[in-house]
């Protein structure tokens, strides 16, 4: 084979590579047809403004027809499946509990009341009733004497706190609760609330609000009763804390998981997108038909038939040293391979700023002027000038 043709179809095989457009020009439409007989996937460029491959390769003696094929879509990402709720596992606990109280709610004191002194030692003589039926484990009787010291004295922290401990003794906690309640609204450092109103809360298996009242009784009186129960409270209570960070940790990595899932997700949408236009772009830009790389009008090897479309009048403006004017247009059946043989020229077709430039000037030889100062330019379409202009 002559070596001179196998460098033009080395360096042809080469400017495929770098623009697939350039088989779009119906008159390589045997070269595509050669590829693809061998097997070749050619890119969507080389058929754009032309035949699908499909449609090349219809059998002639087929009636039926081989669908187009579809020009490659970017695919939208996959939904992933929804992570599972996290479902909380049990927490072995300690401890006696009872079942909530649900009776009427116990009589309360006026507050509003004027609290006389008389009034205040037949609270105090009632009061003295109710430690005695509590000592002979009268609870019922108990409770009936410390009402009425409440209600004749409705201001005393005392007196509800002590009505709530019998309460306590009764598994009643949701009756100690309220009495507790009320004997902290009048006095908020009143240990005996604090205590009455743990204890309750450990009856009902709240064991985080038990510690936490219970620890607040023993920094404001100290007993031994206080400390008993805070010994079989505590460790409930860490357990119960530990579970609710464990779950509250993983509640929360579930959650950016979800969040970082859903940031990847628009991520690749916006990807997508963005891929699908400029693949759009590229297609559109290179859809001319014939030409050299970046859509030069008039075919492939052959030349320009005809010349340059009405030439560049006058020759190009100012010219290139070396290159001199193009008076009426360039010639035709220029030798491509001229411009194939030459690497600088093959690279210099690679290089987006060139082609963009190339096309301008094509497009209006006016525009000429305006990349003359370009050192990057000027040289490419001086050189290639030249070689459309043809032996000196």
């Amino acid at each position: 084979m002559d070596a001179v043709k196998l460098k033009e179809l080395k360096n042809f095989v080469e400017l495929c590579k770098s623009n697939p457009s350039v088989l779009t020009d119906p008159t390589l439409a045997f070269f595509r047809d050669y590829l693809e007989s061998l097997g070749a996937k050619l890119p969507p460029a080389a058929y754009s403004g032309s035949v699908s491959p499909k449609k090349s390769h219809v059998d002639e003696e087929s009636d039926e027809e081989i669908p187009e094929k579809e020009s490659p879509s970017v695919e939208e990402p996959e939904e992933e499946e929804e992570e599972d709720e996290i479902i909380e596992s049990d927490v072995e606990l300690e401890g006696e509990t009872v079942e909530p109280d649900n009776d009427p709610p116990q009589k309360m004191g006026d507050s509003s009341v004027e609290v006389t002194e008389e009034s205040r030692d037949a609270s105090q003589e009632a009061k003295a009733k109710a430690m005695e039926a509590i000592s002979e484990g009268k609870l019922e009787e108990a409770v009936e004497h410390l009402t009425e010291a409440i209600l004749l004295n409705p201001l005393s922290a005392i007196m509800y706190g002590t009505r709530a401990t019998v309460y306590i003794k009764m598994k009643k906690p949701n009756a100690a609760i309220r009495d507790a309640n009320a004997a902290l609204e009048i006095n908020p450092d009143s240990a005996k609330g604090y205590k009455a109103r743990g204890m309750a809360h450990s009856l009902l298996g709240q064991w985080e609000e038990a510690a936490k009242d219970l620890h607040v009784a023993s920094k404001l009186d100290y007993d031994e009763e206080i400390s008993a129960v805070l010994k079989k409270v505590e460790p409930n209570a860490h357990k119960l804390e530990e579970h609710r960070r464990k779950y509250d940790r993983l509640r929360k990595e579930r959650e950016d998981r979800k969040a970082e899932k859903d940031r990847q997700r628009r991520r690749a949408k916006a990807q997508a997108e963005y891929e699908k236009a400029k693949k759009q772009e590229q297609s559109s830009s290179s859809g001319r038909p014939g030409g050299m790389p970046g859509g030069f009008p008039g075919g492939m090897p052959g030349g320009f038939p005809g010349g340059m479309p009405g030439g560049f009048p006058g020759g190009m403006p100012g010219g290139f040293p070396g290159a001199g004017g193009m008076p009426g247009g360039a010639p035709g059946n220029v030798d491509f391979s001229k411009i194939l043989n030459d690497p600088d020229m093959m690279a210099a077709f690679s290089d987006p700023e060139i082609m963009a430039a190339l096309q301008d000037v094509m497009k209006n030889p006016a525009n000429l002027a305006k990349h003359q100062s370009n050192p990057k330019v000027a040289p490419v379409i001086a050189k290639m000038m030249s070689k459309f202009a043809g032996p000196k």
